[in-house]
Parts: C-alpha cells; sequence; structure tokens
C-alpha cells in the first residue's frame, strides 16, 4: 500500500484553506518535468448519503493504447463544505485515499477540474499534483474564470483563457460539433503539453477516456 504524505491539515477553516492555497501555489511547477508517460489515471468524486460521505475513484489506463489498467475506489467522510475556488479540500481527502490503494502510482493524472485556471492559480489539478509530485492536468466541463476568442471548430483546436493578459489555460476542442474543454497546467508540465496528452487521451466523445471512465466508477 502507498503512503502519500501532505504538507497541511484538511480540517480547516475557508479563511485557512484560501490561505493554504497562496502559499502552495508557488510550489506549481509550469515546466515540462514528466517521464514517458506509460500509465494516465483519471479521478473522479461523488458524494453519498446527502453529502456526509465522499466518493474518489481513480481509474488507471495504458498509455496511449487507452485500455484499463487498474482501479481503486475510495469512500471517506465528508470533511469541508462546498465552496466554489476550494473544491480541492472538498475532494483530495478520499482521492489520495484511493491512489494510496494502488499499486503502483500512475505517471499522469488527469482531473475533472481546474488546475492553474483558477482564481489563486491553485485548483484541485494544481493542488494534488503539488503534495503528490506527480504530474497533474485539470480537464473542466466548464469556465471558472477566464476570458477567451472563438475556439476553432475543427478537432484539436483550441484558444489561449486568459485572466487579463495572463495565459491560464487552453479552450480547447476536442471533438468538432460539441462543446469544448477547460485546460490548465496541474503540475510538472507546460500548457502546450497538457494540451497534447489530453488529445491522446481522447477518442470520439467530448471527454478523455480517463475522465470517463473515473466518472463511471464515481456514479456506482
Amino acid at each position: 500500500m502507498i503512503e502519500l504524505r501532505y504538507p497541511h491539515d484538511w480540517d480547516v477553516t475557508p479563511a485557512d484553506a484560501k490561505a493554504i492555497q497562496e502559499k502552495l501555489r508557488g510550489r506549481v511547477d509550469v515546466r515540462d518535468r514528466l517521464a514517458k508517460v506509460r500509465r494516465v489515471a483519471g479521478v473522479d468524486v461523488g458524494f453519498k448519503d446527502h453529502g456526509k460521505l465522499t466518493h474518489a475513484a481513480v481509474a488507471v489506463l495504458e498509455f496511449p493504447s487507452l485500455e484499463m489498467h487498474t482501479s481503486t475506489i475510495a469512500t471517506v467522510p465528508t470533511g469541508f463544505p462546498y465552496i466554489p475556488g476550494l473544491l480541492s479540500f472538498r475532494e483530495i481527502p478520499a482521492i489520495i485515499a484511493a491512489l494510496e490503494d494502488l499499486e503502483g502510482l500512475p505517471d499522469l493524472i488527469l482531473c475533472d477540474g481546474q488546475g492553474y485556471a483558477h482564481p489563486r492559480r491553485f485548483g484541485l489539478a494544481c493542488h494534488l499534483g503539488v503534495i503528490t509530485d506527480i504530474p497533474t492536468i485539470g480537464v473542466a466541463k466548464t469556465r471558472l474564470v477566464g476570458t477567451y476568442d472563438r475556439v476553432p471548430q475543427s478537432r484539436g483546436g483550441w484558444t489561449p483563457l486568459k485572466d487579463g493578459d495572463e495565459v491560464i489555460g487552453a479552450v480547447l476542442r476536442t471533438r468538432r460539433g460539441v462543446k469544448p474543454v477547460y485546460v490548465s497546467v496541474g503540475h510538472r508540465l507546460s500548457l502546450d503539453t497538457a494540451i497534447d496528452l489530453v488529445m491522446g487521451c481522447v477518442t470520439r466523445y467530448r471527454l478523455p477516456e480517463t475522465t470517463r471512465a473515473a466518472h463511471r466508477l464515481a456514479s456506482g
């Protein structure tokens, strides 16, 4: 069993949580510091018993074949309220528990949520990446912050997501004729590499196969 250590408590106030984000965001590495990707994981979280239990799933796929390698599920008591911008404090404890049940850690994690495209530049993908030191990417279905121009209609077309003059992510068309997704760096890779890897995990659907597999598990 894997034991992951993290640099702070989870039983904190919302003010403390924001302070932790401000402190840890300086550790986010937006350079390409990842080895060859052979196994890529998707993580997704659901809630049970009227939100009292957090149910996290990790699906590990072979890359680039995207064949299922292994999966884990963990359920823990929910310890933090639903507050936009602070979802990592609500969801990561269960994700950590699921990761610890794996026989070995993946080379890359795609998160169903934001990374750098966050008001404090420290969304769930950044938070998970920093505390595990695993390369991570945020792939969100909706925008949390930022503006963008028209997205090309072609598969793989994208436009920068900006907050003022700063590029905080990419609005990516994974399939022609469907809504784009919002891709941002989590940790240990650049935005261009993140876009390439997300597209490498997409088949004929809008969302990466990692996200789809983890969602099926988390919803079960």
